[in-house]
């Protein structure tokens, strides 16, 4: 069982930055793929950005690349997602997830773990 505990979310102006962090619980998530997603109110949850573990791979949906960077530190078990040039339509709860394998998944079906969710709410 993987525990993932979201931290860093709060109120930002456009063309700010936060970083979001996920801590797992698990001893190692070396066999892990680690994602954020997003979901606005009344909406399924959107693919933001996947981070395989093992294979370094990463992935962004088109409309964050350039502005979000998703990084680990493997010695802390934790994955970051670091949120620059911020937008209004950004403005959303924002989930860490992560699946027992290293190839990267995209849908909400695909993790197995979720966090509890981060509030962002960027301000025009």
């Amino acid at each position: 069982q993987v525990q993932l505990v979201e931290s860093g979310g709060g109120l930002v102006q456009a063309g700010g930055s936060l970083r979001l962090s996920c801590a797992a619980s698990s001893r190692s998530m070396s066999f892990y793929t680690m994602s954020w997603f997003r979901q606005y109110p009344g909406k399924e949850r959107d693919f933001v950005a996947a981070a395989s573990w093992s294979s370094g791979r990463t992935e962004y949906v088109d409309s964050v690349k350039g502005r979000f960077t998703i990084s680990r530190d493997n010695a802390r078990n934790t994955v970051y997602l670091q949120l620059n040039s911020l937008k209004p339509e950004d403005t959303a709860v924002y989930y860490c997830a992560a699946r027992s394998s290293g190839l990267v998944g995209f849908r909400p079906s695909d993790y197995n773990y979720w966090g509890q969710g981060t509030q962002v709410t960027v301000s025009s």
